[in-house]
């Protein structure tokens, strides 16, 4: 209580000791009390509004979609180079080449595998094992059709390469479904039952 009347006196004894006349006393005390009166304003305002953050914007990245590139050939209705999502299967290749044609022959394709980037989707024209391609094979004389194309070549085909039999060949045609394509002639040694030598007896005679 002391120190509050002490610094009520010092105060008083500070104005009557000021130089200024009544005017100009009365003018510094106005200024004092509007000083004041705004500074309460400005406390009060701030300490009941609400601080509102501001609201962040949301980047949507685009989404990057992965393509693979296939070429689907042979009895389809649009044969063609087609771009597909990754982890599209051979059906959705055959497809996209809008379909099959009647009569085609797709026995020995996986329709379920997975496709590969750059790999050829190749569909037969005929079923070769129905009665009417027998009795045509009876009749006319063999063709002379070159190396054989081990990803296209039927099981019956493939018998026709030295030192392959009915098993070799559905393991060959089996490991493609499987697998896809082959890359490589030498890719053939990774059929069980084809080594070193047995492939050299037929290596000539076969293509990609």
């Amino acid at each position: 209580m002391n120190q509050i009347r002490n610094t009520l006196d010092n105060a008083r004894n500070w104005w009557d000791d000021l130089a200024f006349t009544s005017v100009q006393r009365k003018s510094l005390l106005a200024l004092a009390i509007l000083i004041i009166a705004s500074s309460g304003v400005l406390f009060l305002r701030g300490a009941s509004e609400e601080i509102v953050a501001a609201e962040v914007a949301e980047i949507e990245m685009p989404e990057t979609v992965v393509l693979l590139v296939v070429d689907v050939a042979g009895a389809v209705l649009n044969p063609g180079v087609y771009s597909l999502p990754m982890n599209s299967r051979v059906i959705d290749a055959i497809n996209a080449a809008g379909n099959v044609l009647k009569g085609a022959d797709v026995s020995d394709i996986n329709l379920a595998r997975l496709l590969k980037d750059g790999e050829q989707v190749y569909v037969y024209a005929a079923s070769r094992g129905s009665s009417s391609s027998r009795s045509t094979a009876r009749s006319a004389p063999p063709r002379n059709t070159g190396p054989i194309a081990i990803n296209r070549a039927s099981a019956k085909e493939l018998e026709a390469l030295d030192g392959i039999g009915p098993v070799l060949a559905s393991r060959i045609i089996a490991y493609r479904n499987a697998n896809g394509p082959f890359v490589t002639l030498e890719a053939l040694l990774e059929v069980s039952g084809i080594g070193p030598a047995k492939f050299d007896q037929f290596k000539e005679k076969i293509r990609l």
